[in-house]
């Protein structure tokens, strides 16, 4: 029996083969947290220079996401394969740099571990067809742009585009809603969250969130359809009452501090594209008197 055969015919042991690979996959994915909005910038200075015909600026490109390999961002130390293992080295390295002794982000081991155990509950969710195989895809996009908003508070559209696209075409092959429902979820998602923005910033005089968050709910509502915007909405603001008002209080920062909204939209639409049926049954079920016939 070989090692697909083995997998394919486990449960147990495809998830735990999924969740070492997703411990891979968010490694990688700390790279281009890390990577990607530094060479983005740079093309956006670029490209403005250009428009308003300022002299040009000898500005080095950022490093790309697989040319140059991993270094301690203090002292520049190469990493060696062993000091590069996801979640474990970190561990054997007690959050440190080998060389220099400086701490290492946390967010590397978090990123990491999220990765695989999302990637895990893929599996248990969906098995090892095609649909597991799209929501891998699904969740190592939102995972990256999570990270990315949280650290610099962009949501990418080389990210965020392809995330809308993939859910549109992955309602042509029927894999989780048809393509009726992904089309007025996009539509839906958009509009929704840019309406309330547009009113905010009516009455406040200053928006209340970015565009990217509008793209990112159409792009959750492309893959989980038009009838999860709402409680997608509900229960990323949710997430993010509780986990913002508890960084805040980490933190010690005042109630006027910005908070990107885009890792909660993200963490309720992965929440939701998972467990909605289930979710949607439990809040009905509360909602229903007590003694009252079933729905």
């Amino acid at each position: 029996m070989t090692v697909v055969e083995i997998l394919l015919g486990s449960k147990t042991a495809a998830i735990a083969a999924v969740f070492l690979f997703g411990l891979l996959v968010g490694s990688f994915l700390n790279v281009v947290i890390l990577r990607v909005p530094p060479r983005m910038m740079w093309a956006w200075r670029r490209e403005a220079r250009d428009v308003l015909e300022l002299p040009e600026v000898d500005e080095p490109r950022p490093p790309g996401i697989v040319v140059k390999g991993s270094a301690c961002p203090a002292c520049g130390h190469a990493l060696r394969w062993y000091e590069n293992l996801p979640l474990v080295s970190w561990l054997a390295l007690r959050g440190r740099c080998s060389a220099c002794k400086t701490p290492i982000s946390v967010q590397y081991p978090i990123v990491e571990l999220l990765t695989g155990l999302a990637f895990a509950a893929c599996v248990w969710r969906f098995g090892t067809g095609l649909e597991a195989g799209a929501a891998l895809v699904f969740t190592g996009l939102l995972v990256a742009l999570a990270g990315i908003d949280w650290r610099t508070r962009f949501l990418f559209d080389d990210l965020t585009y392809p995330l809308l696209w993939l859910g549109l075409l992955a309602s042509l092959m029927t894999l989780f809603v048809p393509t009726q429902s992904a089309i007025l979820g996009a539509l839906a998602g958009y509009l929704s969250l840019w309406t309330v923005s547009t009113a905010y910033a009516l009455v406040k005089g200053r928006p209340g969130m970015g565009n990217g968050d509008f793209k990112l709910l159409a792009a959750l509502g492309a893959w989980c359809g038009v009838s999860a915007i709402l409680p997608i909405v509900l229960l990323s603001s949710l997430v993010g009452a509780i986990i913002g008002g508890i960084g805040l209080k980490l933190l010690a920062k005042d109630s006027d501090t910005q908070i990107p909204f885009g890792p909660f939209l993200a963490i309720a639409g992965w929440v939701w594209f998972l467990f909605g049926p289930e979710l949607s049954a439990a809040y009905w079920g509360l909602m229903q008197p007590a003694g009252a016939p079933g729905l």
